[in-house]
């Protein structure tokens, strides 16, 4: 792979400097210890085939959550937008896998993407509708070194990338090459620059999202993964958002750049576990970079120049559970209008229960309403989807009760209620214990909605109501259903809206919206919800 140095440093933003080396090319292997995975972990190296690769060079491959959209660059092809004007010029190349698990033939991406001599896309979120990619734009003009975000368009183009807004980037990024990722909360940025002009050694930065929709100032990922006078670059953070995979030519190596793995162990981003190398086949005596995974963390994607159709190709590596990242469940759906059972264009954000920290954000397509998300277990989720004139109809995920069965896909779709008098929106986040009508603090996250709803349309009044299924008996139901509504009424006025904004009922089972003859039936008809009375 020593033949990759100058293929893949390019692609990591800039080629290496004429005359520059690799840090050892003597091809001799160190001896490896505790921090090694060994080459019996590897189950199987399997090439992607020629609907991928050709005799050409392809390089680093950037895999969807769920495992269907690949992008990759292919080097001096004849149909790169720059092929005549320069050598080696790369371009951004897609391919989709099938039903039956086969890619597609690879096709050329063109404008707005592919406008310039050497192009990248660095990650696609795990909803499939934005990706990031090398430059930074300005409304579709290169703007210098930086990156840069596209969302997908109704028509299934990408839109004209615009750059992303990083405090003080221009201070950060002085070295030869540069790139990003991103993890999957769309809210962390992960960038590899070297402050120091002409410093061929990177470092790994983090970027969060601020509320005005710039990204912070980059904050070195610490001492552990930033090893003085040594190279870190392409991060990949795992779905499960604590796996991070790089590259690196660290001590205790086979070689050159090898890829290794470590664990975020808070929300900092600043303490991580100790790096393991990954080992052979992944890792050779050469350059290795250029990592990356599908959601389900069972396939590894990356570049080889062994037993190629051209110069480099991608293979597809499973590795036994060891190596793998935390399971995550992926979350698949669309947005519906609740009223017209369209689909919609909204954006999506996740919260922890019963803190309500924001755990993420993505957007659903806008033509066909689809999203996925992926979520770590061990915690208890509210999804909702958000767009102006709206109400979100949360649905809540408990993940904490699920044993870690490993990765798992659940299709739930989001309703989306339009703020108009009649409307019924159903509060699926608002919990009490059994034969309780105390709000369990869980149930706070949901509510705030509707004290925001209230709060910025000043007109709104609203009948809250709650319901129960058939058992027990009517005088019981009643008695419980009309306590619940009294509750829920309570905390909204303790939050500053006016009592005379908002009535409370119970109706106990008089309102079924399915049978009670099964426990699905009867638990949909146990349910708090509000109407809307006067806008």
């Amino acid at each position: 792979m020593k033949k990759l140095l100058s293929l893949l440093g390019l692609c990591a933003s800039v080629s290496l400097a004429s005359g520059q080396t690799p840090s050892d090319t003597s091809g001799k292997l160190i001896q490896q210890k505790e921090n090694i995975i060994t080459a019996s972990t590897i189950i199987k190296v399997e090439n992607l085939g020629l609907n991928i690769n050709s005799n050409l060079a392809e390089l680093r491959p950037t895999v969807s959550a769920d495992g269907k959209h690949l992008f990759f660059i292919c080097q001096n092809h004849p149909a790169n937008t720059k092929y005549d004007a320069i050598p080696n010029s790369q371009d951004i190349w897609y391919a989709e896998k099938d039903s039956t698990g086969k890619w597609s033939e690879a096709r050329h991406l063109g404008p707005p993407l592919n406008t310039m001599h050497y192009n990248a896309v660095y990650w696609i979120s795990p909803d499939n509708n934005r990706i990031l990619i090398r430059g930074a734009f300005m409304n579709g003009a290169y703007n210098g070194k930086g990156v840069s975000l596209c969302k997908r368009q109704a028509n299934g183009r990408w839109s004209e990338p615009q750059m992303l807004y990083i405090r003080n980037y221009e201070k950060y990024d002085r070295g030869p090459q540069s790139g990003a990722t991103m993890a999957p909360d769309g809210r962390t940025l992960l960038l590899y620059i070297a402050p120091e002009k002409g410093n061929p050694n990177n470092d790994i930065y983090v970027c969060f999202l601020q509320d005005d929709g710039s990204w912070s100032e980059p904050k070195s990922l610490g001492k552990v993964i930033n090893l003085p006078d040594y190279d870190e670059m392409t991060p990949y953070v795992a779905a499960d958002g604590i796996t991070m995979y790089f590259s690196s030519n660290r001590p205790g190596g086979l070689g050159d750049n090898d890829i290794w793995m470590s664990k975020r162990l808070d929300k900092t981003w600043q303490k991580w576990s100790v790096p393991v190398n990954l080992g052979t086949p992944i890792n050779t005596p050469d350059w290795d970079a250029f990592f990356t995974l599908d959601a389900g963390g069972e396939y590894a994607y990356l570049t080889t120049s062994l037993e190629t159709y051209g110069e480099t190709d991608i293979v597809q590596v499973k590795l036994l559970e060891r190596e793998k990242p935390d399971p995550v469940v992926l979350v698949s759906g669309n947005v519906y209008n609740a009223k017209t059972k369209q689909p919609l264009s909204a954006s999506l954000l996740y919260e922890t229960l019963p803190d309500g920290a924001l755990a993420g954000s993505g957007v659903s397509a806008p033509a066909d309403g689809a999203f996925n998300i992926v979520l770590p277990y061990d915690k208890n989720y509210s999804i909702r989807a958000t767009a102006d004139h709206f109400f979100a109809i949360s649905e809540n995920l408990n993940l904490d009760s699920l044993v870690k069965e490993g990765y798992k896909v659940i299709h739930k779709d989001l309703y989306l209620v339009p703020i108009e008098i009649g409307q019924v929106v159903r509060l699926n986040n608002v919990f009490f214990d059994f034969d309780k009508w105390d709000l369990r603090p869980e149930s706070y996250v949901e509510l705030n909605h509707v004290v925001k709803l209230l709060k910025e349309n000043p007109a709104i009044e609203i009948e809250m109501s709650a319901h129960t299924d058939s058992k027990g008996s009517d005088e019981y139901n009643y008695k419980l259903s009309d306590n619940r509504a009294r509750s829920v009424r309570e905390y909204i006025i303790s939050q500053g809206i006016a009592e005379a904004r908002i009535i409370s009922q119970g109706y106990g089972e008089t309102k079924p919206v399915a049978t009670n003859e099964t426990d699905d039936g009867r638990q949909l008809n146990r349910r708090v919800e509000f109407k809307i009375l006067k806008n």
